[in-house]
């Protein structure tokens, strides 16, 4: 990667890596809380909506706080959530999320703090990366981007950041992968990042390895270098 890439790069995320972001970005939902708990929960139930138009995200991620009362921890231990999101119901939450897919994310959290541990604990159980221990957590794949997953991952993990939160300390943001959508790998592959505009785990990993000669150690500040991108060259 030459010099003046490098340093296109690094503008960016210093451009775009600040708390202005939260406003615009589906993390400000959990940045309404302070307790890891309800951060864990309302992080990665935004996170799994976080597909198709921005505005829409936004208006049904402000819907879900809503039902639960704004008291995401409260909310699922209280199973709430049983009478709201019935089993067997193929009806739209949003989009392809149906309130049977909704249930089962409330169903595995429910699991975690009924036993009065923190999501992290859990993950901690699993092997792998952090992908993948998530992916194992929930029962998907760990052979596709999984872009919503990863995108909660490096809410979680990355650190002394003024977006992203960094509560849980056991993993480490050397082990992210960039969230991968089919937007980010024409962005990447415009920039010379990869050698082709392939929406495939195998090119997340080469994106962000790409990343992190420019960001040793947390690739995924790189995350926010190639949304600065897009913003600046609204062509791709």
């Amino acid at each position: 990667m030459d010099e003046a890439l490098r340093g296109k790069l690094s503008r960016w995320a210093s451009q775009y890596h600040t708390a202005d972001f939260i406003s615009v970005d589906p993390i400000r939902f959990p940045h309404r809380y302070d307790l890891p708990e309800d951060i864990e929960i309302s992080g990665l139930l935004t996170a799994v909506m976080s597909f198709g138009n921005r505005t829409q995200i936004l208006r049904k991620a402000d819907c879900l706080d809503g039902m639960m009362k704004h008291a995401p921890l409260q909310y699922v231990l209280s199973g709430t959530w049983r009478d709201d999101f019935r089993p067997g119901d193929t009806g739209s939450f949003y989009r392809m999320l149906s309130y049977a897919t909704m249930r089962a994310f409330f169903e595995k959290l429910y699991a975690v703090y009924s036993e009065g541990l923190i999501l992290e604990d859990v993950l901690m159980t699993y092997p792998g990366n952090p992908m993948q221990k998530l992916c194992a957590f929930l029962g998907v794949s760990d052979r596709s981007p999984q872009k919503k997953l990863n995108m909660f991952l490096r809410w979680m993990i990355r650190r002394q950041s003024p977006v992203d939160f960094g509560i849980w300390q056991r993993m480490s943001p050397a082990d992210l992968i960039i969230p991968l959508d089919t937007h980010v790998c024409r962005v990447a592959h415009g920039l010379g990042l990869t050698d082709a505009a392939v929406y495939s785990l195998a090119n997340a990993r080469k994106i962000t390895k790409a990343l992190a000669e420019v960001f040793p150690g947390d690739p995924c500040l790189g995350d926010y270098a190639l949304f600065g991108y897009g913003v600046n060259h609204k062509d791709v």
